[in-house]
């Protein structure tokens, strides 16, 4: 790994006069270095970045070349990038590997969509006295697009991010998780070799001051962030009367009913919970299970825990790797030792090792727990029982957020009970909150986010729709 992750400037790498050190987050060992943008750097990201929008903008064609190219880049490129990813994000050799496979998918989606970018033929006619006029809208990119991503998903929330922007015609400010740098770097550097021209996207690193003049610069016509809830609101305040996208905070959730398949179920919740540590928007948090059932599936759950593979995240025999900081490990004993306190049983795990937590089941777990009622961003699992699916829902419900939520049922009425009751950007059925696929319409409602990614859907928001009314006299 680079001893220096630098500033990518008008298509220049530079320093500033401020860095900070990337930690290893398994050894916890100081691996490289990141410069931080200061009002200086990010004053000049975002000029150049307006400046190319004006002088050069990329045909559709060429940016569909450009982004199917980088598709086939990655490919020959998966294990390099995921040892990086491995060591700065402390997601587990699969996972990494994992998340590279749906990045491609998502180059090779945002590439289609690029040139599948289209307005429509308005009725004009049908109007009294219009009969001679024709009128249509186009799509225009909005300009210059600040995209802000976050550490768990450091490579492919890059791309899910630039992909759409670049299809959509738009200039890029990129923001990365400062903890990530090579991750996002390493998604320029493709980029560059695809064909994109080096100007098109300037990569800024920071915390809360970078983020702070990215909100102030008015050059920037619109914001895509994913991060935390707290965050989201301040970038929706500052940002005035500007467009966001915000894919935020999650308590996910999901039901299992009385007639669920608990053999097929249990497999498939001990994936969604543990996967990345749990430290992913959609990991499965809480499940809600009828009264009946709830002893058998904490036993089968308990048994897939404690078969899980923990330790060496780059060992690819690794299920769960560390957490991100050992602030969080103690966060996490602390809401863990706040249920135990108000009656809820730990059925495994809650046992740290070094920068590790243990995957750990929660049962009998309540509405007003910690881990329950916000996000705990961990491996940490919580049974809940419930008596009916009305209270099941009304449970469910129950949160500030909405992003994802699942359902375990062989009941077609079931199912779409909950389908239709749940408030949420997305329920799936026979599976948990924590399934997604690439081309989806992902995003939330609360305060689990506003807009929605997934390239088709990005495109939409990164571009504004102009009509065109003529008179043909």
């Amino acid at each position: 790994m680079s001893d220096e992750q630098l500033l990518f400037i008008n298509g220049e790498f530079k320093k500033s006069e401020h860095k900070e050190p990337v930690i290893d987050k398994y050894s916890r060992e100081t691996v490289s270095y990141v410069y931080f943008a200061g009002e200086k750097e990010v004053k000049e990201a975002v000029d150049a970045a307006k400046k190319q929008y004006k002088i050069d903008k990329l045909p559709p064609f060429k940016r569909y070349e450009i982004l199917l190219k980088a598709a086939e880049i990655t490919k020959g490129r998966k294990k390099q990038i995921a040892k990086i990813m491995v060591s700065e994000a402390g997601m587990t050799f699969k996972d990494a590997m994992g998340e590279i496979e749906r990045a491609i998918h998502t180059l090779v989606i945002s590439a289609e969509e690029a040139k599948r970018i289209t307005g429509e033929v308005l009725p004009v006619k049908a109007n009294p006295g219009m009969e001679k006029r024709v009128a249509f809208t186009q799509k225009i990119p909005k300009g210059v697009v600040c995209a802000i991503t976050p550490f768990n998903a450091p490579f492919s929330n890059v791309i899910h991010k630039l992909a759409p922007a670049i299809a959509a015609g738009n200039t890029v400010v990129l923001k990365p998780a400062s903890i990530t740098p090579q991750s996002a770097l390493a998604v320029l550097d493709i980029m560059i070799e695809a064909g994109m021209p080096p100007k098109h996207v300037n990569v800024v690193f920071g915390e809360v001051e970078t983020g702070t003049y990215l909100l102030e610069n008015k050059d920037i016509n619109f914001y895509t962030f994913t991060g935390s809830t707290r965050v989201g609101e301040i970038i929706k305040t500052k940002s005035g009367l500007r467009n966001v996208s915000l894919e935020l905070g999650n308590n996910s959730a999901t039901i299992v009913t009385p007639n669920a398949d608990i053999k097929f179920a249990a497999p498939i919740i001990t994936k969604a919970s543990f996967r990345k540590a749990g430290q992913v928007c959609v990991s499965l948090q809480r499940i809600y299970a009828h009264a009946s059932i709830i002893d058998n599936l904490a036993d089968e759950l308990k048994l897939l825990i404690n078969n899980l593979k923990v330790g060496d995240p780059m060992n690819p025999e690794t299920d769960v790797g560390p957490v991100i900081n050992d602030d969080k490990i103690e966060q996490i004993k602390d809401w863990i030792q706040e249920a135990v306190h108000s009656g809820a049983e730990v059925m495994t795990g809650n046992k740290v090792e070094g920068s590790i937590f243990y995957p750990t089941l929660i049962k009998n777990a309540s509405q007003n727990m910690k881990v329950v009622c916000n996000e705990i961003f961990g491996p940490v699992l919580s049974l809940v029982p419930y008596k009916d699916l009305d209270e099941a829902i009304r449970l469910v419900n129950d949160s500030e957020y909405g992003l994802q939520a699942g359902v375990f049922t062989t009941d077609i009425n079931e199912a779409m009970k909950v389908a239709q009751e749940i408030e949420a950007g997305g329920v799936n059925i026979n599976e948990t909150s924590n399934t997604r696929f690439d081309a989806m319409p992902y995003g939330g409602v609360k305060n689990s986010g506003i807009g929605r990614e997934g390239p088709k859907y990005a495109i939409e928001s990164m571009t504004d729709t102009k009509i065109i009314h003529m008179n043909l006299y």
